[in-house]
Order: C-alpha cells, then structure tokens, then sequence
C-alpha cells in the first residue's frame, strides 16, 4: 500500500495509486445543499486534500473518482472555473507580505480571464476576475480558499500587523457577497475561526460546518476507517512491534485518537500520525514534530495562563466558535488548533469542557513549552528531564532540588510581580513530563497538598511557600498528616518543604524528612 505522506494534491493521489479515504459522499453533499462554507480543523488534517479535491470535482474530472462513493452520485460532471487561493505558502511578517500574497494570485487569475486597468485595489480586481470567469466560461465561478488565517494567527501578538491584515481582508473577501451572482460554490478553510473579520460578520450566507454533526469526519479518520481500511496494516504494525492486534489498537487510540469537533463526535484519529505509524512502522510523536506552536505559549504567557489548568478547562459554547482577534483569551486557538478538544458538554450553561485529545498532543506540548518556561544549562529539555528522572527515581532529593534550581534560574524580571504562577507551571510541566502519576494540589481530608509524585520506589509529598520559610512548608505537611494516605503503599515516604523568593526568584531553601 502506498501512503499519501506530504501529498495534498488529489490529482497526484489518484495518479499514483496511494492510499485514500474515501470522503466524497461529504464532499457530494457539499455541494448539493450548498454554496458558501467554512470549515476550521487543526493543521495536518486534510484541509489542503479536501480543497484540491473540490478543485478536481468542479473542473469536471471525473476519471480521477471512479470506483469512489460520489461515482454513484454525481451524473452531470460539469466543469466550472475555479479560482484557488493558498494562503499557506507566505511567511507574513509585514504588512505587504499579504498584499503581495494577493496581488499574485490575482495576477495569475488576470492571465487566464482578462485584466481591467480600471481596477486598482485588490478588492475590485478580484471582484473583476470573479465576473469575467464567470463570463467567459459561462458557468458561474468556483471560490476555494486555504489556510484563510495563516496571516492573522502568524500576526498573534502584534496588534497593527493584525489589524492591517484585518482590514486587507475585509476589503479583499467582500468580494464574494458583492459577486454573489457570478459564485457557484465558496470553502475557506483554516486552523482558528477568526470573528470581527467581514469573511463571517458580512457574509450571512457563509456556512460554518465546522462543528456539525453532519461533517465531523470530513477530515481525519473515524475508527470505523481505520478498522476496515487499515485492517492489514494494523496487524503489520503489532507484528513489527511484539504486540497482540488488541494492544495495537488501544496504543493507536491513546496516542492519535480523541479529536472532538462537537459534543456528540465520534472519535477522529489524527490522519497525519496514523499514515505515518503504518509506513514506518513505529508510534512516535509524528503530528506534533511538524510544527512548533511558538504563538500559543506567548499567548499563555501574556495572558498569566495555568498550563495545569488547560486539561479540564471550561469554556462558553459562543466563545469557542468564533474568535475575536483582539481577544487576550488563548483557550479558544489553542482549541482550535488541535492542542485541546471537546471533552464534555454542559447543555444549560452551554459551556463545553475541553481537555488533550491524546497522549501525542499532551506530550508534545508540555515538552514543547518547557524551555519558554524555565532555563535549561544544555538546551536540551530531554537530557534535562532524563537527568531529573534518574535523581528522583534514587531518591537523590538534594540532587533534583539542586536541577530544580537551575531550572528556575534567570527569571526574567517581568515574571516578578507572577512568581508564584510561574513556579507552579514550570513544576507542573516538569513532572508531568517525567511520567510518574503526578498531583497538584493533592486533596486529603485535612487540606490540599501542592503536589505528589509517585515511582516505582518513592512517593515524594511536596508542599510549596512563597516568601516563607522551608520550616513552615514541612510544618504544615506535618500537622496536617499529609503523608498518611501513602503509608500503606509499600514506598519509601519523602516529605520534602520548599520555599521559594521572590528577591532571588527562585528555590531558597528546602527541608526533606522521611
């Protein structure tokens, strides 16, 4: 079987006989009760796929179907002008780089249906070109756009260049209502549904189909494809690696499964990570490894985010589905970027509990945040957490006390007047990587702990002071009788006292008693 890694042309696809999962009895119910839509999924999901495949459908291509689901269904195969826009391959870091964007795309529209040098902005040009496709053709025009948001979230942080990019928007998509007469059919597709920009505060007729029910597993893999379509491979896969086809299943589903794009979905596997798992025939973290989400920490961190608080977090419905760009909440992008999902659904309040989809995306994102968080002497996070896990699994105490410090070290000034949240996020990100069963905030019947960290050996009772004293901390785990929860499980017990300074900004002294 031959796997689609990278390819996103669905031309390419069918021509060389690689593997794909049949989505066109969606994509045929697309464009039957509809004509403008809006669809936002996380990165590597098949965005780019389902745009190239509308594009080869509505040019009237219908040898590159045969033997697929819309076979049965489309009798006409008219061909359509189609005008497709990508917005992904730009790097927008100034205000041109958008213009720029457009005004090529517009020029090669120009090349092939006609320029009039009476239109000078980019909103009138491509309102031109819309028309006279139309025209010449004799077939109303074909609108497909993706990554529509690649400017704005590139443009997360500096309020002008957004601003700018926004107001170049609202101009350049206008034209689609303005030409609605001369439009058969319109998908802008993206990673965020950005609010307060005209493409859906203008466009009333746009469609957003990005969490209905009808089209969740438009992108992605449902369970029910990956059991009849992958069935060989699932097995290839559990023989490479000494594993029952049982336990292959479940380690697929922990690590790629759990996307949720409403609260009723079936669970989707990312497509990206399954395709790659099968042709290397290895689990890795394949999905997250293709890109660094730079923006979402600096959003975290301007906005004094608890990284222990995003699984489980709770949020209003209307916020989620629409983002306001001016918004200092990161919740919803993060959501929509893949890195949280629908967990749960409170239908009176309308607020949807969100949390990570799967072990993949967890991992990978608590290791990917932990350098913006705290100083590592090798720049190397996974050295640093194996060293730290070696001391913590001997119970070498004063040994990872001594790395937590280093950790800790050269705050930046800024983070001062939010030391206390900072400390909490770099040890919830330190011990959640390590892989240990970890809890902030551990409640007993006498109090919270702040955190316990159990091994294999070990079960480390930690309590937390701020401008306090060590003496304090251990005085508390004692009089609350912290540890007795724990006596009985066959571990050594380490109570360890912390205090940590806010003129050093960092760990001042520790106490540990066993």
């Amino acid at each position: 079987m031959k796997y689609p890694i990278g390819i996103q042309d669905f031309e390419k696809l069918r021509k060389g006989n690689y593997l794909y999962v049949d989505k066109t009895d969606l994509i045929y119910r697309m464009v039957t009760e509809g004509s403008y839509y809006f669809l936002s999924r996380p990165r590597r999901f098949g965005k780019s796929l389902l745009i190239s495949t509308l594009e080869v459908y509505f040019r009237g291509m219908k040898e590159f179907f045969e033997g697929l689901r819309i076979m049965e269904l489309e009798k006409e195969w008219a061909e359509y002008p189609v005008l497709h826009l990508d917005l992904n391959t730009e790097k927008y870091a100034t205000g041109v780089d958008l213009e720029n964007k457009l005004d090529l795309f517009l020029k090669q529209c120009e090349a092939k249906y006609g320029k009039n040098p009476d239109e000078y902005s980019l909103a009138t040009r491509f309102e031109g070109v819309i028309r006279r496709a139309s025209e010449k053709t004799g077939r109303n025009a074909v609108i497909l756009v993706d990554e529509y948001d690649k400017p704005l979230l590139q443009a997360i942080g500096n309020e002008a260049l957004q601003d700018d990019y926004r107001n170049t928007m609202k101009a350049f998509y206008g034209a689609l209502k303005s030409m609605d007469r001369y439009i058969k059919f319109a998908l802008l597709t993206g990673v965020t549904k950005f609010g307060k920009v005209s493409v859906f505060s203008d466009l009333n007729n746009l469609r957003d189909i990005s969490m209905l029910r009808a089209y969740e597993s438009i992108c992605g893999i449902t369970e029910e494809e990956l059991y009849s379509v992958f069935e060989e491979d699932i097995r290839a896969l559990g023989k490479e690696n000494d594993m029952t086809e049982e336990e292959t299943k479940t380690r697929l589903k922990e690590l790629y499964d759990g996307y949720h794009f409403n609260e009723k979905c079936v669970d989707i596997y990312n497509p990206f990570s399954i395709l790659n798992t099968f042709v290397n025939k290895k689990f890795g973290n394949y999905w997250f490894e293709t890109g660094t989400p730079t923006y979402l920490v600096e959003l975290l961190k301007k906005n004094k985010s608890s990284i222990e608080e995003l699984d489980g977090i709770e949020i209003d419905g209307k916020m989620l589905e629409s983002i306001d760009t001016t918004s200092q909440n990161p919740i919803p992008v993060i959501y929509q970027s893949g890195y949280l999902t629908i967990k749960g659904y409170d239908k009176e309040f309308e607020t949807y509990i969100l949390g990570y989809p799967n072990k993949e995306v967890e991992k990978g994102f608590i290791n990917f945040i932990l350098p913006f968080y705290a100083t590592l002497k090798n720049k190397n996070s996974g050295f640093e957490i194996k060293s730290f896990v070696k001391e913590i699994e001997s119970g070498n105490t004063d040994a990872f006390m001594k790395r937590l410090q280093s950790f800790f070290a050269d705050t930046p000034y800024e983070l001062v007047r939010d030391l206390e949240l900072h400390y909490q996020n770099v040890m919830f990100i330190l011990f959640k990587l390590l892989g240990f069963y970890t809890q902030a905030e551990y409640h007993t019947s006498e109090g919270r702990i702040d955190m316990v960290v159990k091994t294999q050996d070990y079960v480390y009772v930690m309590e937390f002071k701020l401008d306090g004293t060590a003496e304090e901390a251990m005085r508390q785990i004692e009089s609350k009788d912290y540890p007795l929860p724990f006596e009985c499980e066959g571990r050594k017990l380490v109570k360890l006292g912390v205090n940590f300074s806010n003129e050093k900004r960092n760990v001042e002294r520790w106490i540990v008693s066993f």
